[in-house]
């Protein structure tokens, strides 16, 4: 077995959230065919307890614990050295030197970083003339312009700091791309915006769409899961991470945009919001709504009983960059699902036929409201459709394959789909 850095700005493990879902896939099928050295930080607590899972699976590590609130303040000298605050929120010194130790140490046939955040870490001389590994940048979704999507909601300082941020970090996302030997992204729209931002490094921008797994996000029996909902209402089901901005303001949006039109239709509706680390803006939706119409759960331990449960899944989200995992693993399940433009973005499925899709508050209440009147029988129909669309698309199997191709060539991806073979087969 050859040697492979894996990089990455937060473990890779449990994939309970959508950039760890995506990371661990990739380093899963890593270690299938290299000895896997990893190098990351672990920025919750509620992280700490697997660290042991992940340390078992690689030749070598060095994880590191922070507190997101000493690194914000410590990013802030971002604004003294005149680059993207993200990049101090991620530095550390410790794991600085033990790349350069893990490189010179082990002479890594691939280093691959996941985040641009982490690349920060990973001697790049442009076109990589004086080094031995081949670099591969996973940097998911475009997060310069997340950050300038950021700006365009805020006002006063945050708006100026959003949109210095989008442009500081842009110009060192450009700067990797180009001395990297690949870049990659979550979706052909978000390489494709990047290569119109970085025409420089245009020909080594690639995508490699994420995957969903099929076995787990499956559709199921409700009578197999007990239900965590009080019986006979009709559940529209919200799920993410609700420290995550983008979530907050998609529930919240809902909650006071759309919310009150529902429950003039269906005053038995129940919107249930399903995520962890919930922050005063959504448990004050509970609280305010008063009639028991909104239920905010906080971290639980599968999210499949919620969905298996639910009349449909919502994702109203107003700023989105990538690929939206929540409405993946709905449609997975065979779950209606009514969906913003924006989290359809990277999605290739059909409105209409695969989903639905609604923009404007007033739109998105009728589609919400049509599939609870509609019955099981409408939905079903609708929720089948979708899991064929997932079933086709995003299969990680065929996804993996993508990513070794892209990172090792078609000889040597090949020579590790058969060596994955073997390891299954034993």
């Amino acid at each position: 077995m050859r040697d492979l850095l894996f990089l990455s700005q937060r473990i890779p493990y449990p994939p309970n959230k959508g950039d760890k879902i995506r990371s661990w896939h990739f380093f899963e099928h890593f270690a299938r065919t290299h000895r896997i050295h990893l190098g990351c930080f672990v920025d919750d607590p509620a992280d700490e307890p697997h660290v042991p899972t992940i340390e078992a699976l690689c030749a070598s590590s060095l994880i590191r614990r922070i507190q997101p609130r000493l690194r914000r303040i410590k990013s802030l000298a971002g604004l003294a050295t005149g680059e993207a605050l993200t990049l101090p929120y991620f530095r550390d010194a410790a794991l600085s030197s033990w790349v350069s130790e893990t490189i010179r140490r082990c002479d890594p046939e691939l280093v691959f970083v996941y985040s641009s955040a982490a690349a920060q870490y990973v001697p790049l001389d442009p076109g990589g003339h004086h080094r031995r590994f081949r670099c591969v940048v996973d940097m998911v979704d475009v997060d310069s312009a997340k950050w300038r999507q950021y700006a365009e909601r805020m006002s006063g300082p945050f708006r100026w700091i959003y949109r210095r941020e989008g442009e500081r970090l842009l110009a060192f996302e450009r700067e990797i791309a180009l001395r990297a030997d690949r870049t990659l992204f979550v979706s052909r729209p978000e390489a494709d915006l990047f290569r119109r931002l970085a025409p420089e490094a245009a020909d080594k921008v690639d995508h490699v769409d994420n995957g969903v797994d099929l076995a787990f996000f499956r559709p199921a029996d409700p009578d197999d899961m007990a239900s965590p909902f009080p019986p006979g209402r009709p559940v529209i089901v919200f799920t993410g991470m609700m420290d995550y901005w983008p979530n907050v303001d998609a529930v919240t949006w809902f909650a006071e945009a759309v919310w009150l039109a529902v429950r003039r239709r269906c005053p038995d509706a129940l919107f249930a919001v399903v995520g962890a680390n919930p922050g005063p803006a959504v448990t004050r939706l509970a609280e305010r709504d008063g009639g028991g119409g909104i239920l905010v759960t906080g971290r639980v331990p599968d999210i499949r009983p919620y969905l298996a449960h639910a009349a449909l899944a919502v994702a109203p989200l107003r700023v989105a960059r990538g690929v939206q995992n929540k409405v993946l693993e709905a449609m997975a399940m065979a779950k209606a699902v009514v969906a913003s433009p924006q989290a359809l973005e990277g999605i290739d499925a059909t409105p209409g036929r695969d989903l639905l899709v609604a923009g404007e508050a007033e739109a998105f209440a009728a589609a919400v409201v049509r599939q609870i009147e509609a019955g099981e029988e409408e939905r079903g129909a609708l929720g089948a459709a979708a899991r064929r669309y997932v079933l086709g698309r995003h299969d990680w199997s065929g996804n993996l394959a993508r990513l070794s191709r892209l990172c090792f060539g078609d000889a040597l991806a090949a020579a590790g789909t058969v060596a994955a073979a073997a390891l299954s087969a034993e």
